[in-house]
């Protein structure tokens, strides 16, 4: 059965991070000499991001230092202080980003029947489900269903849930939702393989709206099918797992290197699969990591010059907002009317490769 994206919608909070403004945090609360600081700067200065945006403002990191530090030397509140934050701003950024998604639909709250979300920066239940049911006017018998904790590439394991909802209910209405407040989790102490995230993630949401619709008058373009690829002897390379102070991201400088050399096979096969091919493929909806994840791409498929330049837009004014962010790259990609065929694709920790296939 088809299913038709009717709608995108996407929000971030008021708060605009320049920066240098998140450098200077980064320089005062976690360097330790100059080898530390050099090395920040540097993180910082390649990291293709210029502004972003956070729940939370950047004074913040002044006053978990201040307050947390005589009890626990760099490692700042707890991770039920984070969650506290989590649950008081998540709910509301994402009903932005729906009510958003739900406009450019022309879908009413309560034709909605089924809610999937989609968060790997915080944990709550009631959570933001429940949340959007209620501030939403979603009805009472929405059929839920939370993907959790599978990073960056979260939205397209979304978008799966989404693809077999309205195949198995062929009169479904799909909302998804994804929302990240990577900024909760920002660590006070230096750590090689984690402190990158200080200069790439920030904080946002973005939605869809699904069903069978063929003939909608606001579709925008046709889920097609989405694919999975876990790259062998990589699960090193990639983490995020809960901490007593936080959630810990490992990202180490092996991934674009094993994105460029594993990539292809699998994606020319996926397509194939599909019923298309990489030289069919118009856009490219890269999920803009980093910069040099963004290169590995480009050069393992030998994508024309400019084939990432909304990953790189989007990156540079709010950057790596984990899950959300692809969706804000289809938004744009729609916006500038590009139709199809479009490939999503996203990396996770796994190291793993999730994409999909719309037309």
């Amino acid at each position: 059965m088809k299913c038709s994206i009717l709608g995108l919608g996407t929000a971030v909070p008021p708060d605009v991070v320049p920066q240098e403004e998140a450098l200077q945090l980064s320089l005062d609360v976690i360097c330790d000499g100059e080898r530390e600081e050099r090395l920040m700067r540097m993180l910082f200065n390649r990291s293709g991001v210029e502004t972003r945006h956070a729940v939370v403002p950047s004074s913040l990191g002044y006053e978990w230092k201040q307050r947390h530090d005589p009890i626990a030397p760099g490692n700042g509140p707890r991770t039920a202080e984070r969650m506290q934050l989590y649950n008081q701003f998540a709910g509301p950024l994402a009903e932005r980003a729906a009510r958003n998604a739900l406009v450019d639909a022309k879908t009413e709250a309560d034709q909605i029947t089924h809610l999937v979300t989609v968060s790997c920066t915080g944990f709550g239940a009631p959570g933001v489900d429940v949340s959007l049911i209620k501030s939403l006017g979603l009805r009472p018998t929405t059929q839920r269903v939370h993907v959790g904790f599978m990073g960056c590439h979260g939205a397209i394991n979304g978008m799966r849930a989404v693809q077999g909802l309205v195949a198995a209910n062929p009169g479904a209405r799909v909302l998804l939702c994804a929302v990240e407040l990577s900024s909760l989790h920002y660590r006070l102490k230096w750590d090689d393989d984690g402190i990158i995230g200080h200069a790439l993630f920030g904080d946002g949401a973005a939605a869809l709206v699904a069903g069978a619709d063929a003939d909608s008058p606001t579709e925008v373009w046709n889920l097609g099918g989405t694919g999975s690829c876990l790259i062998p002897d990589s699960e090193d390379e990639m983490a995020w797992h809960v901490g007593d102070h936080g959630f810990f991201m490992r990202l180490t400088s092996e991934v674009p290197n094993t994105i460029e050399r594993t990539l292809r096979p699998w994606l020319d096969s996926w397509l194939e699969s599909m019923g298309s091919s990489h030289d069919q493929i118009t856009s490219w909806a890269i999920h803009p990591g980093g910069p040099k994840i963004l290169d590995a791409v480009e050069r393992a498929l030998n994508l024309p010059e400019g084939a990432t330049q909304i990953s790189r837009d989007i990156l540079r004014t709010n950057g790596n907002m984990s899950s959300p962010t692809v969706l804000f790259v289809l938004d744009q990609i729609r916006r500038n009317k590009q139709r199809g065929p479009v490939v999503a694709l996203a990396f996770g920790p796994g190291l793993m490769a999730e994409a999909a296939f719309l037309s």
